[in-house]
């Protein structure tokens, strides 16, 4: 589980697949730490763990993991071919490999780059979330490729989000936690604003939450 948070998606898959194992891996030792508290309080300490390792440098050796997953990370990382090239050298043979990321749109035929108001939109984006550059489905692809990934399937999963956005914009529309809002400090409001812009870019079609999977060789 590359970028695990506190392991939400670890502990679900150890619950709901008899006999698995997972481990996670975030920046965060409080993440990590949590991910661990939890685990123990639902009786999956000795089945989910989860440490602090840098995913563009797993502490893991090749061929280990019949799956390898990562969620809501990949817009994180700065190096994303070093980023795929680590997910699949953890992957056992014949392991499937699984990521689900906020990218941008594809370009079109022709198209060399976004619209210049569409880079303004990301850029802001990335100046309050502390991301690095983007990159579309279409690229994770094309990296997929060059470091030998086979079966590789892409979906676009941004109409099974949209109602996310939606709701969080909405619930944030009343005194109560407009109020919250202003006490917790600057960069809880940075944050809010982020996701004004996250929304923004999402209805304009230049944002993208894509699923893209793949297996590594079977040696």
């Amino acid at each position: 589980d590359v970028g695990c948070g506190i392991g939400g998606s670890s502990r679900h898959i150890v619950r709901k697949y008899e006999g698995a194992t997972a481990n996670g891996i975030t920046l965060s030792p409080y993440q990590a730490q949590r991910g661990n508290e939890l685990a123990k309080e639902q009786g999956l300490e000795d089945r989910a763990s989860f440490q602090v390792a840098d995913a563009l440098n797993q502490p893991f050796p090749s061929n280990t993991f019949d799956l390898v997953w990562s969620l809501e990370s990949g817009e994180h990382m700065p190096d994303k071919q070093k980023f795929v090239n680590e997910l699949l050298r953890v992957a056992a043979p014949g392991g499937r490999i699984i990521i689900v990321t906020w990218c941008h749109r594809d370009l079109l035929p022709g198209e060399p780059c976004l619209s210049t108001k569409e880079e303004k939109i990301l850029a802001k984006i990335n100046r309050a979330y502390y991301l690095p550059k983007w990159c579309s489905v279409a690229d994770y692809v094309s990296l997929l490729e060059k470091a030998g990934a086979e079966n590789i399937k892409r979906e676009d999963w941004s109409y099974i989000i949209a109602p996310f956005w939606k709701a969080v914009i909405k619930s944030s529309l009343n005194l109560k936690s407009l109020v919250g809002l202003l006490k917790s400090g600057f960069s809880t409001i940075r944050g809010a604003y982020a996701m004004l812009l996250m929304l923004k870019g999402f209805n304009a079609g230049v944002i993208k939450f894509g699923l893209i999977t793949c297996t590594k060789k079977d040696e």
